[in-house]
């Protein structure tokens, strides 16, 4: 296994965060960066899976590697997590169906848009399949077998000029953000909480920037330069958030979601806000591994398996939900969460490792 380094660091940060997120009003919700900002970890998440898409198809000695390979290696990624989203939402609806029938109470058969499934299995069954039917705080997945699925196209433009797919990806943006294009839900009503027209732009950003950063030192002297840019508008997202002051979506000017703060759509505040974030927190790994030892090793082995991880944080997150409902949370019950989620998350990603080392019997 690789040594620590900072994408599978600040990704185990994305991972731990999200877990905590993902109990709403837990007592340690509050201290996750994402209370104090416009962006949050999600952005993070994604933009590392550009980085490392660009890493794993960079070849060797510096020439890429060919790009029916890379398309290959993309497609067998997309189909790993299509499985781990399918695995896990049958699992999610399996715990809420026990926690209800443990409980004795019905209503939380609905929890988080599950009540669909146990009212029609048959339509939503094949909405599972197809991603269209999504549980609350299940819905990154889906974005990333997207975002995956798509990604090929963008790798082979980019070998070809990383400007042209900066532009096709910007333009996908630009008009799904004037037009308010989003991928429609079913059989549910609505639309796709993470768009993917608009979130693509954040994955290959990613990509591209790595090659870049591969090729000459120009974007490690530029993110010196805007060091304290970045600083400045980290700051001003802090002021944002703690004083609550977000645009209302029914007073700004049309075309509207070019000026709030909405997630779904990955607005330009948000994205502005994340690319402050790396360039105010770029240095920082270089700072504070050597003194942090222990949590760099637990965080970069939680990134290096960041699936695995993902999936288990997401069952343990509505685990913690439904034991906060149950038993009306407080902080005894926050800290048991936290510390049971961040032990079984640690052995997760450490029994992947132990699994891929152990020596397969012969047949």
């Amino acid at each position: 296994m690789r040594d620590p380094n900072a994408i599978d660091f600040w990704r185990g940060l994305a991972l731990v965060t999200i877990f905590i997120n993902h109990v709403p009003g837990n007592t340690f919700e509050r201290y996750t960066y994402s209370q104090y900002g416009i962006s949050d970890a999600a952005e993070l998440f994604v933009f590392l899976a550009g980085w490392s898409i660009g890493i794993a198809t960079r070849g060797r000695d510096g020439v890429p590697e060919p790009g029916g390979r890379s398309v290959v290696r993309l497609l067998s990624r997309t189909i790993e997590v299509y499985r781990a989203q399918l695995t896990v939402m049958l699992m999610a609806l399996a715990l809420i169906a026990g926690t209800a029938l443990v409980l004795d109470n019905p209503l939380i058969l609905e929890w988080h848009n599950a009540g669909g499934f146990f009212a029609d299995p048959i339509q939503t069954v094949v909405g599972i399949v197809l991603l269209t039917h999504q549980l609350g705080f299940f819905n990154i997945l889906p974005l990333y077998v997207v975002l995956l699925g798509i990604a090929p196209f963008f790798v082979l433009v980019a070998r070809r000029s990383r400007a042209a797919a900066l532009l096709f990806s910007g333009g996908l943006y630009l008009l799904s953000l004037v037009e308010e294009w989003n991928l429609p839900s079913w059989p549910g009503q609505g639309d796709w909480f993470f768009n993917p027209l608009c979130w693509q732009l954040l994955l290959v950003l990613g990509f591209v920037l790595h090659s870049w950063d591969r090729e000459s030192d120009t974007l490690r002297r530029w993110a010196r330069r805007l060091f304290p840019v970045g600083v400045a508008v980290v700051l001003l997202g802090i002021v944002l958030a703690l004083m609550e002051i977000r645009p209302d979506p029914l007073r700004v000017p049309e075309p509207r979601l070019l000026f709030t703060f909405d997630k779904t759509y990955l607005t330009p505040a948000r994205l502005i806000h994340f690319i402050a974030v790396l360039l105010a927190f770029g240095p920082v790994y270089a700072l504070i591994a050597p003194r942090i030892g222990p949590a760099v090793t637990y965080l970069a082995r939680l990134g290096r398996n960041s699936l695995a991880v993902f999936s288990m944080g997401s069952l343990l997150s509505l685990g913690g939900q439904l034991l906060r409902f149950w038993t009306g949370g407080g902080f005894l019950i926050d800290l048991v969460i936290l510390c049971l989620g961040l032990l079984v998350l640690g052995f997760t990603a450490w029994f992947v490792e132990w699994r891929s080392r152990k020596p397969r019997p012969r047949v």
